[in-house]
């Protein structure tokens, strides 16, 4: 191949290398949180005001990188202030904003703070700050795994003055530089930016006290500084999103120059599109091939546990998926019920071939779930996987799911107290054999009435495992993509994406008090601000009045047990320890099983449960943020903060 050809070439390649992150990237991870000491005046009012802020911003964030706004008056009253980075596009500006909205609410009830992203900044007070730039709590951080020598200190502490003097001269105050490392391969990126709302003067001194510091970092590879006017961050890695930078240099040639760049830009585009076009068909049929190996190396994982059904016989078993057999349908797919020749009943979920995490979901849960022995926790009898299908087999529940019964003005008559009670110790023994007896601590994710099937005699069994994790022994969470239902997911989770068992407890607690009041957690809502259900219970709780919210089908019904009362102030009890919003405080699960079948040991009281509801803290907090492209109407949601999306679940 000649030289002039290889170079065209590889021009081109590093032409569509810049297209192909011209999405950018949002960089939401979090890099510090700061919560204020001092407490709000009247929580009820902040929370309002601060619900309102938050709708603000993310409507106004759409349009802009920078965002002020100013809600309320007198001691609740809220500034507040958020800006991406100069370098975000508009999309990941939106992506970075939402993981901010969802972080902050764990401030309460301090009556402001501040959270650094690698991408956005955000920061809520109740007094004007915005021409504040330095603070007490103005921080470092430090590190990357590598180390480096004085050339790249000494390169880092150039470019750093570079980027103060770019951000100066430019009008959002923000500037981008790199720099070889003289004598090496190695390269300095840095980025700077000032919030909008401070003085020209301001910036300078906050960017300058900035440069200074981040050398102190030396010698790892990376460090950020974390001003309360400005944020300044170098790596040996490039993080910069691909956007022009401004380059000082003369007006000699300018015009040539511009002419000559338009030119060979377009030309080059042209023909890196046409390359594009031809890597996305490879790709495209790279990735069905690999489909089709991980298809045939499941079927054999799946025939050598002997958990392996021929598609045909599943098939016919539910009349060739006639409809007058499905017995549900939710985000991931449809169930069918369905009789095998030797008459077994069966229950089938046959997933969407357009559900985006089929395969991996499907593998998911017939590892979790193919070994499981406990007569709480569903059974898989098998499952069937080809190129165009993926189907799991169960074994059939004639009662279907328990939200069939409990939101149900006629057939919740039919599961009394002692059943209801009964059901809640199932389900209670099926969690702790989960997340304490079983090979692998596993949290399912996903508790909720329509989750718990019932059998013939109304025993409940927990199912649906396509979003359970396994934590390690060695290990006291894990991080991951928020994953769940809108009203039983636990704050904490849905905040910070750091997923425990206590994320399981808290959902238990909302299913038992589901279960006490025949109402649904994530009910819509008939007035703006209602009480939660957790909130509900907390409220009567402490007012002695807990009757008032029993189950009118358990009203109806006459026990001749004058403890009924009693017992079930004490299953509220339980459940309002179970959704305590720290928690640390929240029992395990075998403790809270014990608190349920042991009569005369006293309960500890309760703290309060999570200050907002599920539509104020987890609607508006998260899925009216979100692009027009995400889906806002299913209140059962996979959730991936960093990349704004929603899946219905």
């Amino acid at each position: 191949m000649k030289k002039s050809s290889l170079t065209i070439i590889i021009f081109v390649i590093a032409l569509i290398m810049q297209v192909s992150k011209s999405n950018g990237d949002a960089r939401s991870t979090v890099i510090k949180m700061h919560c204020d000491d001092t407490l709000q005046a009247d929580p009820t009012i902040f929370i309002q005001n601060f619900v309102r802020t938050i709708n603000t911003i993310g409507t106004q964030i759409q349009t802009s990188h920078n965002v002020t706004t100013v809600v309320g008056t007198g001691p609740n009253i809220i500034y507040a202030l958020a800006q991406c980075y100069g370098d975000l596009s508009s999309q990941d500006c939106i992506s970075c904003y939402a993981r901010m909205r969802a972080t902050l609410p764990s401030c309460h009830p301090q009556s402001g703070g501040w959270t650094y992203l690698d991408g956005c900044f955000m920061r809520i007070q109740n007094y004007s700050f915005f021409e504040e730039y330095a603070n007490p709590k103005d921080n470092m951080v430090c590190g990357n795994i590598t180390k480096k020598d004085a050339l790249f200190l000494d390169s880092t502490s150039r470019v750093a003055v570079n980027a103060v003097s770019g951000a100066l001269i430019n009008n959002d105050y923000f500037a981008r530089e790199e720099m070889l490392v003289s004598g090496t391969n190695d390269s300095v990126y840095v980025l700077a930016e000032c919030w909008k709302t401070l003085s020209p003067s301001s910036c300078r001194a906050c960017l300058e006290n900035a440069s200074m510091s981040l050398t102190k970092c030396s010698p790892w590879s990376e460090g950020r500084v974390l001003n309360l006017g400005c944020f300044m961050r170098y790596s040996d890695t490039n993080f910069l999103n691909p956007v022009p930078v401004k380059r000082r240099s003369s007006n000699k040639g300018k015009i040539i120059k511009i002419a000559v760049s338009f030119v060979s830009t377009a030309v080059a585009i042209a023909v890196a599109l046409m390359i594009i076009l031809y890597i996305r068909k490879r790709r495209y049929i790279q990735h069905r091939r690999r489909g089709s190996y991980d298809t045939r190396k499941l079927v054999k994982i799946l025939n050598d546990s002997g958990l392996y059904f021929k598609y045909s016989t599943v098939e016919k078993a539910t009349g060739h998926w006639d409809d007058s057999n499905k017995i549900g349908e939710g985000g991931f797919g449809t169930v069918y019920k369905g009789v095998l020749t030797d008459g077994r009943e069966i229950a089938v979920k046959r997933l969407f071939n357009s559900y985006k995490f089929k395969v991996a979901d499907f593998y998911n849960e017939i590892k979790l779930i193919c070994n499981f022995e406990h007569p709480n926790l569903i059974r898989l009898l098998g499952c069937s996987c080809s190129e165009s299908e993926t189907v799991l087999i169960y074994e059939y529940m004639p009662n279907m799911s328990l939200n069939f019964f409990i939101f149900d003005d006629v057939k919740g008559r039919e599961i009394g107290w002692e059943k209801r009670v009964e059901i809640i110790i199932g389900i209670a023994e099926g969690l702790v054999y989960l997340h304490e007896n079983s090979k692998r601590r596993i949290i399912h994710r996903d508790i909720k009435a329509s989750n718990i099937l019932l059998d013939l005699r109304f025993r409940p069994k927990i199912a649906d495992f396509g979003l359970a994790r396994s934590i390690q022994d060695d290990k006291s969470h894990i991080s991951t993509a928020i994953a769940g239902t809108l009203g039983y997911m636990a704050p904490e989770y849905l905040a910070h994406g750091q997923l425990t068992e206590k994320a399981d407890v808290y959902s238990f607690g909302i299913l038992i008090l589901e279960l006490v009041t025949g109402m649904e957690s994530n009910r819509s809502k008939t007035a703006e601000y209602t009480d939660s259900l957790p909130s509900t219970a907390w409220k009567h709780f402490n007012q002695g009045t807990v009757e008032e919210i029993f189950d009118p089908n358990l009203k109806m019904q006459n026990y001749p047990n004058i403890n009924f009362q009693k017992d079930v102030i004490k299953v509220v009890h339980v459940a309002l320890l179970c959704t305590q919003e720290a928690p640390s405080l929240r029992p395990s699960m075998s403790a809270a099983l014990k608190m349920l079948a042991t009569n005369d040991e006293p309960l500890p009281f309760p703290t309060n449960p999570p200050f907002i509801d599920e539509e104020t803290m987890e609607l508006n907090n998260i899925a009216q943020s979100l692009p027009n492209n995400c889906n806002r109407d299913d209140s059962s949601l996979v959730v991936t903060v960093s990349q704004c999306r929603l899946y219905p679940r």
